[in-house]
């Protein structure tokens, strides 16, 4: 993934993020939530693969 420099990830890795995320939208309350749904809407699009266990691969 671009912004983490590689291929695969954890969710773990993209939580790392999630401060500077609720910075950029400050009226998202619920930062957390909204990263796991980005992840399934690009994984339901055929841009990520989920490899199991907070695991991704970016396609």
């Amino acid at each position: 993934m671009r912004g983490l420099g590689k291929r695969e990830f954890s969710l773990g890795e993209v939580y790392a993020h999630a401060e500077a995320l609720a910075r950029l939208h400050p009226q998202n309350k619920n930062v957390e939530p909204k990263i796991r749904q980005q992840l399934q809407i690009l994984r339901d699009m055929g841009f990520l693969e989920f490899l199991g266990r907070g695991r991704y691969r970016a396609l």
